[in-house]
């Protein structure tokens, strides 16, 4: 999947994936006054706040990170999207994490998640009310899990 630009609208249809389900699930949008609109997808890559998902490999990777994302993570899209999910905590809050998408996987989602994440050059920063949840495209199959949150504090 290429970076979300002008030219391939965005990324339109994940962006309406992350959108839609977030809606389904949590009964709210993701970024109201856009969501369903055709400028939803630049808007939720240019958004204030971070947004990432991942596929159903089995070690899933990143398929999605707005430009917020990239910036804490410091990392391009290239990289992140090539970089198992598991890789944005640090070794031991891996299994902590885990407990938190196996809690979505059985409830669809949370809210107010936090936690400690790690950009690629090693600079951790914790994450407060997050909200991660599971994605669903329009025949109710199960695609993934997304985040987001625009709460975050860097740590020494």
């Amino acid at each position: 999947m290429n970076i979300p630009t002008e030219e391939n609208d965005y990324l339109a249809a994940h962006a309406a994936l992350l959108g839609t389900s977030y809606r389904r699930l949590l009964n709210r949008d993701l970024l109201p006054g856009h969501c369903g609109t055709k400028e939803f997808g630049r808007a939720l890559f240019e958004a204030p706040f971070a947004v990432v998902s991942h596929g159903t490999e089995e070690d899933p990777v990143f398929n999605y990170g707005n430009r917020k994302a990239l910036e804490l993570f410091e990392i391009s899209w290239e990289a992140f999207t090539q970089t198992p999910s598991r890789y944005s905590a640090e070794p031991v809050n891996r299994e902590e994490r885990q407990r938190l998408l196996d809690q979505v996987g059985r409830h669809g989602f949370i809210d107010h998640y936090r936690g400690i994440r790690i950009s690629k050059n090693g600079r951790r920063f914790l994450i407060s009310n997050a909200v991660v949840w599971n994605l669903y495209d329009e025949r109710n199959v199960y695609r993934g899990q997304a985040a987001c949150f625009g709460e975050w504090e860097f740590l020494p």
